[in-house]
């Protein structure tokens, strides 16, 4: 399969899980809503999820940039320079505008993209994987880094929040509506259509948060798979980003600045670990990744 076929494929999943996941919430508030015969609960879930997901995704760069420590790297330096004229080089490549670089002083080999649009967006890059990279695989990952910038991977990230988090408030205000003694109050023909409804309500209200996050999971991956396509097409080298993720694969030093709200934005899972963390996980395993850029040919 060449880079092309394997981006298309990718970007195909992507809208395919995206659809998935739209149809999923819109059928699960609508069986809220039917069960507490309160159209309101879906109309003030989806105002203040969108509220706090765009506010959130609006100042994106600037809050993941300090809570990861982040600095502007120097450019006055050599290895400054370096890292910046290789960022630069492959943003002219890629036709878009040079993003900010900062750098975080971690050990542990990573880095992320951030930023609601290309004209807003910025790169880091922990001290970790420059220091303990060669130079083309350096530029793998930077590559890696654009293109999640050009494939506008943080407004996909948004409105998949969005929708966890939409889910999450409704499953939240069922159950607390529902112990109160909330619902339909009419016993008419439907009554067997309510009580199971009812039922499938309860257990979405327990199981649907799980199910939407999985879903969100699933189009992280997806996008990462898209982004490592997209930068090994962008190098016209994909052995480059292949090396860097063996090697980042390899270190099994955590991110000491990661936390939980900001894990799916960085190349490869900041608190490593495998098994069952792998279902739990933004990041498709490390290998998966490797084989899939090994088994690409570029025409």
């Amino acid at each position: 399969m060449n880079l092309y076929d394997q981006k298309d494929k990718n970007i195909r999943k992507t809208w395919m899980l995206m659809i998935i996941f739209l149809a999923v919430v819109v059928g699960i508030a609508w069986i809220f809503s039917y069960t507490l015969d309160n159209q309101m609960i879906f109309v003030w879930a989806l105002i203040g999820s969108l509220f706090m997901n765009v506010i959130s995704y609006w100042y994106s760069d600037s809050i993941v940039l300090s809570i990861s420590n982040a600095h502007p790297i120097n450019t006055d330096t050599p290895e400054g320079k370096r890292i910046y004229r290789l960022l630069e080089n492959l943003a002219i490549t890629a036709g878009l505008p040079v993003p900010k670089l900062y750098i975080i002083q971690d050990t542990a080999m990573n880095a992320f993209a951030t930023g609601r649009d290309p004209d807003h967006s910025a790169i880091a890059l922990t001290t970790g994987i420059i220091d303990r990279l060669e130079q083309i695989e350096l530029e793998g990952v930077i590559a890696h880094e654009l293109s999640h910038i050009g494939n506008r991977d943080t407004l996909i990230q948004t409105i998949s929040v969005v929708l966890v988090g939409l889910v999450a408030l409704l499953s939240d205000w069922f159950i607390r509506i529902s112990f109160w003694g909330g619902g339909r109050k009419n016993n008419d023909d439907n009554s067997s259509l309510g009580l199971i409804l009812g039922v499938v309500a309860i257990v979405l209200a327990i199981l649907a948060p799980i199910f939407v996050q999985l879903l969100h999971f699933a189009i992280s991956r997806k996008r990462e798979y898209l982004a490592d396509a997209s930068g090994a097409l962008l190098t016209r080298y994909p052995e480059g980003l292949a090396s860097a993720l063996e090697k980042i694969s390899q270190d099994t030093e955590p991110l000491e600045v990661a936390n939980r709200a900001t894990a799916h934005l960085f190349i490869s899972n900041p608190f490593k670990g495998g098994g069952i963390r792998d279902w739990m996980s933004t990041h498709p395993p490390a290998e998966k990744r490797i084989q899939a850029l090994r088994g690409i040919n570029i025409k």
